[in-house]
């Protein structure tokens, strides 16, 4: 298990580009943690990571963003995902390709999806507004 404490949006993009250059390629990266504790913010610096500056937002409306690069990056939001049935129409367990890099926004919402190498970050408040404890665990992070 590995834990950040940042201060800005800026130092979870630093905590999250370390934690990701770790990342092997099909690596499924699963997070909790309540709206507006910078998961997208994650995602950003983890793209940094693999090489892609791409634009990130998040994929509230759209569900997946695709931000292509060498692994491949994808972006999901489950925010309004039901449970594991609705993935099927969404072509989700396509993108389950043992190559791609899958980030999982409200990832609780299909827990039961995930395969079993997941890594689990968890984004919660820190002492100060802008302070966040982010706890990685499972995957490449489990011993």
């Amino acid at each position: 298990m590995l834990q950040y404490k940042t201060g800005s949006e800026q130092e979870t993009a630093a905590a999250a580009y370390a934690i990701c250059k770790r990342l092997p390629p099909g690596s499924v990266v699963a997070f909790t943690g309540g709206m507006g504790m910078g998961k997208t913010a994650f995602v950003r610096g983890a793209l940094k990571a693999f090489g892609n500056d791409a634009f990130v937002s998040s994929p509230t409306f759209a569900l997946v963003h695709d931000y292509g690069g060498d692994p491949p990056v994808y972006h999901f939001d489950m925010y309004r995902v039901q449970g594991e049935d609705d993935l099927y129409s969404t072509g989700f367990f396509d993108y389950l390709d043992g190559r791609s890099i899958l980030f999982i926004e409200w990832s609780e919402n299909i827990a039961g999806a995930l395969p079993p190498d997941t890594v689990f970050v968890h984004i919660a408040p820190g002492e100060k507004e802008n302070d966040r404890v982010i706890t990685v665990e499972g995957g490449v992070f489990s011993c």
